[in-house]
């Protein structure tokens, strides 16, 4: 059977497995097609994205995975398939978070003072290229197969431009059909064709 890791999005916020993938029913509707789901929580207020990676490795099974992230959660994973190779079959990364934008990191910056990090976790956290927490380079060594599936319609946060650099560092790269991500208002009327499209790549 095939076993799907699933890694909500979130950055140092309330953001869980919970709200972000059971919640607007992506869980329940994965494992009505026999999959075998796994949803572990991020850690809360990790100091890096190698904290992260570290966390998400102890709740790997003992089976290769496919790795399903979302927003800030495709940097956690990333990292985790550059940690563990062997363990990782597949990656899709979904609505990925637009990093290195001004505007989005001073606001974020502000956000993550306001709630105790401190200069040097900021800069650890932000600091990256087309993701948070990677370079290219980094997204270039990935030799799975990958899939990008964009935010539609884009925002501030999930910018189009994310889709197409991750597109550009990891030329094997299959860009999926979008929707908007969990758990915005948005979202319910796409979760079927989510789960579907989600359930079929990671099928192929």
């Amino acid at each position: 059977m095939t076993t799907l890791f699933l890694i909500h999005g979130g950055f140092w916020d309330d953001m869980n497995a919970d709200l972000f993938w059971r919640k607007p029913g992506i869980v329940a509707g994965l494992q009505d097609l026999a999959v075998e789901v796994l949803a572990p929580d991020r850690p809360h207020q990790p100091s890096s994205w190698a904290d992260e990676a570290q966390h998400l490795t102890a709740a790997l099974p003992d089976q290769p995975v496919t790795v399903i992230a979302g927003s800030n959660g495709c940097s956690a994973a990333v990292r985790l398939t550059l940690a563990s190779p062997e363990r990782i079959e597949r990656l899709l990364l979904a609505w990925p978070a637009t990093a290195s934008d001004l505007d989005i990191d001073i606001r974020t910056r502000r956000a993550l003072s306001d709630l105790g990090a401190s200069p040097q976790v900021i800069d650890t956290l932000l600091a990256g290229q087309t993701l948070r927490g990677t370079t290219d380079d980094d997204l270039a060594a990935i030799t799975q197969p990958v899939g990008v599936l964009p935010c539609v319609p884009e925002n501030r946060y999930h910018q189009r431009r994310t889709v197409d650099a991750l597109l550009r560092a990891m030329p094997h790269a299959l860009e999926l059909p979008g929707c908007p991500e969990p758990p915005h208002p948005g979202f319910p009327p796409h979760a079927e064709f989510f789960i579907r499209t989600a359930a079929k790549f990671a099928l192929m």
